[in-house]
């Protein structure tokens, strides 16, 4: 459990690296999109008969950044949605 959880922040942290931009993401938040981008990452690479989804392989790894990074993106318009639709006085 301690490694998934390293390796959620670790995801996590390549993923807001690779993205353009500044995200305004806690630590909390990275570690949440790492975690859900690995979980993706093994589910897909199970599918594809590379492993385990539990399993640290290098095509899991590689798909879970890539699904972090577009997590973020996806959590960054959310976020920004929200603010837009604030009434100003």
């Amino acid at each position: 459990m301690i490694g998934f959880i390293i390796a959620g922040l670790v995801i996590g942290a390549l993923a807001r690296l690779i993205k353009p931009g500044r995200q305004n993401l806690g630590i909390v938040a990275t570690l949440l999109l790492g975690l859900v981008g690995s979980v993706i990452g093994g589910v897909i690479a199970s599918l594809l008969g590379t492993g385990d989804i539990w399993e640290l392989n290098i095509l899991g790894f590689i798909v879970a950044v890539v699904a972090a990074v577009l997590l973020i993106g996806v959590a960054e318009a959310v976020a920004g949605r929200g603010k837009g639709n604030q009434v100003r006085r």
